[in-house]
């Protein structure tokens, strides 16, 4: 099987070892990849914006399955460019990829579904915004509707902060702050089955112990210990089974990934947002403890196909570590010399924002690397990444310490 790859980042370099790992792919294509992606996977220089370009390419390169990875693309409408040409494509259309690209459609979605979530308000005008951050006191919780590269939610017990950033917005949605750890958990669907997978926790803020501004995420671990046992027979009865039947009910069948993000509340799940797409940086962490091959998993859920697929998991912990570039998120400094040594025995460097300057590796991005480790628990998945990062050099770059830290100390209490 021919497969063509959408996408850069530390998830598409994750991605591509999936799927070159499955004795069912014979080529692997990327574009346009990055320098980490090169050793594994032919690389091709089409942007990720570029419908007809990436189209053109999956033609000329005659692949049997096309995989999107990131959001823009498929809120721009690429899979549906693919699928008219005739291509098996993983990733859902512009329609069913509103579930990310809008946050009020997916409020609405979640509405008809039954499906358990915040109380909202959706506003356009400052009238309407004052009423909404009123309405649900501190903390607020404001969201940009459309796709804002990470940056469009705010969480603050500051109004000012909180107007100022709805007002920012084009629209805004407004909903009542959601108490209770969170949780990631994704779903393979191919429009009428969705098969959930592991769940994970990534770390949002910048800085240890939670502090400091919202990123894209500074890391990651899977499994969750202290995660009630039926998460994912919850997760999948009361969200994921219920919004794909409701996307396929509207005449737009989701096919593709659908990431949830959960809060587990006192009242019970809660769906704090959902992606189209695999997560970064929890696809980090869960692809290497997939066994189930993942060519033939994603081919199948391209071309309808997933009824008798069941999902195996290897029993290793898995923990994710983010390299940020100094100023991440705000204003990261790109262009500095990279020094990585070879990683250890069960680790991996996923390259996320870097470019290849001749013989130099440099920064390109606000999160540079990710570093992956695993182990038998959770301890010595820890105990490998921070092994490894600790000896990658970047001037001013920085990292988390304490990334699935306080879930392997209970981990060990037990």
């Amino acid at each position: 099987m021919k497969i063509l790859l959408v996408g850069s980042g530390g998830r598409e370099h994750a991605l591509a070892l999936g799927l070159q790992a499955d004795a069912a792919c014979s080529e692997l294509y990327v574009a346009p990849g990055n320098p980490g992606i090169a050793t594994i996977a032919t690389i091709h220089p089409v942007a990720v914006t570029d419908n007809d370009a990436i189209c053109e390419l999956a033609t000329k390169l005659e692949v049997d399955l096309v995989v999107i990875g990131p959001e823009v693309p498929l809120v721009n409408g690429v899979a549906d460019v693919l699928r008219s040409a005739g291509f098996a494509v993983f990733g859902p259309s512009k329609a069913a990829a509103q579930l990310e690209g809008s946050k009020d459609f997916a409020k609405g979605v979640m509405r008809d579904a039954g499906v358990p979530t915040a109380h909202s308000f959706t506003c356009t005008k400052q009238s309407e915004i004052e009423i909404a951050l009123d309405t649900f006191g501190a903390p607020y919780v404001v969201k940009d509707d459309g796709l804002a590269a990470g940056k469009g939610v705010v969480v603050t017990d500051d109004r000012e902060v909180a107007l100022a950033h709805a007002l920012a917005c084009k629209r805004v949605v407004i909903e009542e702050y959601l108490a209770g750890p969170e949780i990631s958990l994704f779903g393979i669907s191919d429009g009428r089955n969705i098969l959930p997978m592991q769940p994970a926790q990534d770390f949002k803020r910048a800085f240890n112990g939670d502090l400091g501004p919202n990123t894209g995420g500074m890391g990651a671990y899977s499994p969750l210990a202290w995660a009630p046992d039926d998460i994912v027979e919850e997760t999948y009865e009361k969200v994921l089974a219920p919004m794909i039947a409701e996307m396929a009910a509207r005449g737009t069948p989701f096919v593709g990934l659908l990431y949830a993000g959960l809060a587990l509340t006192d009242d019970g799940i809660r769906v704090i947002e959902f992606n189209a797409r695999f997560g970064d940086p929890e696809t980090q962490v869960l692809i290497p403890r997939l066994v189930t091959p993942l060519a033939t998993l994603l081919y199948k859920a391209a071309t309808d196909d997933l009824d008798d697929e069941v999902l195996h998991w290897r029993d290793e912990s898995a923990v994710t570590v983010v390299l940020a570039a100094g100023g991440y998120p705000e204003s990261p400094k790109t262009g500095g010399v990279i020094t990585v040594n070879p990683a250890v025995e069960k680790t991996q460097i996923f390259h996320s924002g870097t470019t290849q300057d001749g013989a130099s590796l440099l920064s390109s991005g606000g999160r540079v690397l990710t570093i992956t480790g695993m182990g038998a628990d959770l301890t010595e998945a820890r105990d490998r990444a921070y092994r490894v990062i600790s000896q990658i050099a970047l001037e001013g770059s920085f990292y988390r310490s304490d990334i699935a830290l306080n879930a392997s100390v209970a981990e060990k209490g037990n």
